[in-house]
């Protein structure tokens, strides 16, 4: 069903005073809001029936309502107002970066720490590589006596190399013909299509080299393995124990034991496709002790084939616009500043001179 312009405007106000008062909202409040023109009894039936709809719920016998699962979802997609940020708050994350973010090492944990703070929410941050890793171009240099070196051409004009002690003497004939037998089978292929049925194929065309094709597969598989790794860090848990949702210990306790590394690992690959922000709302989780959790992310460019995703964890009334306001402006200033240019420049908020 689709929610008239009036049912609309209700659902905003209750999400939006929900998110600033932790409290069950009830028709009178929303009534004395300054842009409010409905009566009492008029936004009282239209929070009935949007409670009919599934949109509100009722927690107790009061009259209040707080906004459901569907709800926010509606909210988020729809209802928001885009947040502004202030130029205190732009000044605050700019320089929190161009202090905090002078060195790459260790990114991912100064990065978490920073969103946290920003938003005083658990955060997430994660760098993986963009796409599917693969070998471009295999080279194989005899090294002197009893040894060669492997090459292994990456994505993005990225080199890794082995040296390898041989088992058995080799020329250099045999190597160009080992050389031409990887380029031919094993290049341009994912980590998964590394099989045991892979290798017997190459060993029976390499010659008198195929004992050395056991040793060059182990280290493709562990370099692409490493590549395909992704770096999480999660910052501010206890941030959650100051909101009124998770006073409940036991509750608390459920919640924080699922925000770890391992449980939101897979989170950078929900990302991979999605374009902007992504928010998943309650529900929508998988686990479990998270149906009464939000999860808000988005993408930056670190450059170098390396993707970052910085998230937050949080409420279900949070403030999403906010929210996605900060994130969205840290994620750009990120990417900028990765890609060595300077931090955008922001519109002015109204009434607002430049460099005040």
């Amino acid at each position: 069903m689709e929610l008239s312009e009036r049912k609309k405007k209700v659902l905003r106000s209750v999400v939006d005073l929900y998110i600033r008062t932790a409290e069950p909202v009830g028709s009178k409040a929303v009534a004395e809001l300054p842009d409010m023109k409905y009566s009492s009894a008029t936004i009282r039936n239209e929070m009935a029936d949007l409670t009919a709809l599934g949109y509100l719920e009722q927690p107790h016998t009061s009259a209040g309502r707080i906004p459901s699962a569907a709800g926010y979802r509606m909210y988020v997609d729809e209802l928001m107002m885009d947040y502004r940020l202030s130029i205190d708050e732009t000044r605050s994350i700019n320089m929190a970066i161009e202090e905090k973010m002078q060195r790459v090492d260790r990114l991912v944990e100064k990065v978490a720490k920073l969103v946290s703070q920003a938003t005083d929410l658990p955060a997430i941050s994660a760098a993986s590589r963009q796409g599917t890793s693969c070998v471009k171009r295999f080279d194989l240099i005899l090294a002197g006596q009893g040894s060669i070196i492997l090459v292994l051409m990456l994505p993005n004009d990225q080199v890794v190399n082995k040296l390898i002690k041989l088992p058995v003497q080799v020329d250099e004939g045999t190597l160009k013909l080992l050389s031409a037998v990887l380029n031919a089978t094993m290049t341009d292929i994912p980590l998964e299509q590394f099989t045991g049925e892979l290798m017997e194929k190459v060993m029976r065309s390499a010659g008198d080299a195929a004992s050395l094709v056991p040793v060059i597969l182990d280290f493709t598989q562990e370099t692409l393995k490493n590549q395909g790794s992704t770096n999480v860090a999660i910052a501010g848990q206890a941030r959650l124990l100051g909101l009124p949702e998770y006073r409940d210990v036991d509750k608390a306790q459920r919640v924080l034991a699922s925000i770890d590394e391992e449980a939101l690992s897979n989170l950078p690959a929900v990302m991979q496709d999605a374009n902007g922000t992504k928010v998943i709302v309650g529900p929508e989780n998988v686990a479990d002790e998270l149906k009464d959790t939000s999860v808000v992310m988005t993408k930056f460019d670190i450059g170098d084939g390396l993707q970052g995703m910085i998230g937050v964890v949080g409420p279900t009334r949070m403030d999403y616009a906010k929210v996605t306001a900060r994130l969205s402006y840290f994620a750009e200033s990120l990417s900028k500043m990765f890609s060595k240019q300077e931090p955008p420049q922001l519109p002015q908020p109204p009434g607002e001179k430049p460099n005040e």
